[in-house]
């Protein structure tokens, strides 16, 4: 795949994934095309040496992995975690408002957003939705209008002469986009707008009554290619499904003779407390029964473990040209410089000497640059699921990642040549 083919592929991988519920739908239909099994978590798994399975966890976690040949107790796991959610806005339960004759969406924020870039953008509606069918039956399709169908208009500066000066913005007052403008006294009813739509869909004509859902509003602005010379990749969602689509491309063209295992957790941007993300239990029971399947040995998972290393990958900061004195000035990565190491003292990144050292072996190893990303002291660092999965599972771990602008904005923006060398390198880890 050439350099352009592969941000090319890149870029629909965005644009199709508009939420977790869409990203992890693709990363299925990706592995599924290269001969990987489906696997149900309610089922005995019978494990084939040197073959490609996959699982599924709430239809937003995904964990893909490959048995290879080689003996687990002696050479462990190559692993790699990403997460599939990203900061947004998600609509209510009941989110229909009527306010002056408009209809607005009610909404909570998902994450630490950056609030400010959502006003004054074209944005639309995508996610799960459960239904009852005629039989009864409990059911759940994936939406996703792609129109843009709402819009958050910012007050005019002639009402809010102050704006410019930073005021804060009101979650429950001022972030309820507008859908629709309607005569004084008429009604929205959402839940039949949603039936609407499910019946419209192949596959959903016998829904009959919404149940629940979990929708989240999104830019309708398409990935792009941008710069005078197209160095740089501007899109919503870069945290974390360019992590995603890396890591997935480098399980895809180096799994060997090495168990090689890639976990894509829900929920980081909130904590990852579900059972979905990485706080719980669906990577330790993946790998527990991949362990079984070769070794019935009581202490087998310990040792597999021990011998196993895990790339947590998760954007790094990148030194902004406006705000450089943001960043150690030791420490400022560039966006077209190769993956990121992160390391903090007080374990937000779980990065230690011995695990740095393993992977800038495989960068050298696959001729990718590599940089350091280390928070100020007097600021506060963010964290990942590197820590997390380091704790519950007793594995070896680095924290890396590539670099990006406006890190949890409506759209972010990075190196568009970071994406290749990252897959490159995690290619490298699952052939080693």
């Amino acid at each position: 795949m050439t350099h352009a083919d592969f941000n090319g592929d890149l870029l629909d991988f965005l644009q199709q994934s508009p939420t977790p519920f869409h990203a992890v739908a693709n990363l299925a239909a990706r592995f599924e095309q290269a001969g990987y099994l489906r696997l149900n978590e309610s089922e005995h798994w019978t494990l084939a040496a040197n073959s490609g399975y996959y699982v599924l966890r709430n239809d937003s976690a995904f964990i893909a992995f490959h048995t290879g040949s080689a003996n687990l107790l002696e050479h462990g796991i190559r692993l790699a975690g990403t997460h599939t959610d990203s900061p947004c806005l998600k609509l209510k339960p009941s989110p229909v408002l009527c306010r002056q004759r408009y209809v607005q969406l009610g909404v909570e924020v998902y994450g630490g957003a950056l609030l400010h870039p959502w006003f004054d953008r074209d944005l639309s509606l995508a996610g799960r939705v459960t239904y009852q069918t005629n039989d009864k039956r409990v059911s759940s399709a994936l939406i996703d209008l792609k129109e843009p169908i709402a819009f958050i208009p910012s007050l005019a500066i002639h009402l809010d002469r102050e704006v410019n000066e930073g005021r804060p913005v009101n979650r429950q007052q001022e972030l309820p986009p507008v859908i629709l403008q309607v005569k004084e006294g008429a009604q929205f009813d959402f839940e039949q707008f949603l039936l609407d739509l499910l019946r419209s869909q192949s596959g959903h004509a016998d829904a009959t009554r919404i149940l629940s859902h979990e929708l989240l509003l999104y830019d309708t602005q398409p990935p792009a290619l941008v710069g005078l010379e197209r160095q740089f990749i501007a899109s919503a969602r870069l945290d974390n499904l360019l992590s995603c689509y890396t890591a997935a491309s480098g399980l895809l063209q180096g799994a060997g003779a090495h168990a090689s295992v890639l976990v894509c957790n829900d929920h980081e941007e909130v904590g990852s407390a579900s059972t979905s993300g990485a706080q719980g239990p669906f990577l330790r029971s993946v790998l527990e029964r991949l362990v079984a399947s070769t070794s019935s040995e009581q202490d087998a998972f310990d040792r597999v473990i021990h011998h196993s290393l895990m790339l947590s990958i998760d954007n790094a900061h990148g030194v902004h040209p406006n705000y450089s004195d943001k960043h150690d000035e030791q420490h400022r990565p560039l966006l077209n410089g190769g993956p990121v190491i992160k390391v903090n003292a007080n374990q937000r990144y779980a990065s230690n000497s011995e695990s740095i050292a393993r992977f800038k072996a495989v960068c050298e190893s696959a001729q990718v640059p590599h940089q350091a990303f280390v928070m100020r002291s007097d600021l506060a660092c963010g964290s990942t699921i590197g820590p997390l999965t380091a704790t519950e599972l007793g594995i070896t771990t680095v924290d890396i990642g590539l670099a990006t602008f406006g890190m949890h904005s409506i759209r972010e923006l990075a190196g568009a040549n970071d994406p290749e060398l990252m897959s490159r390198v995690v290619t490298a880890f699952y052939a080693r």
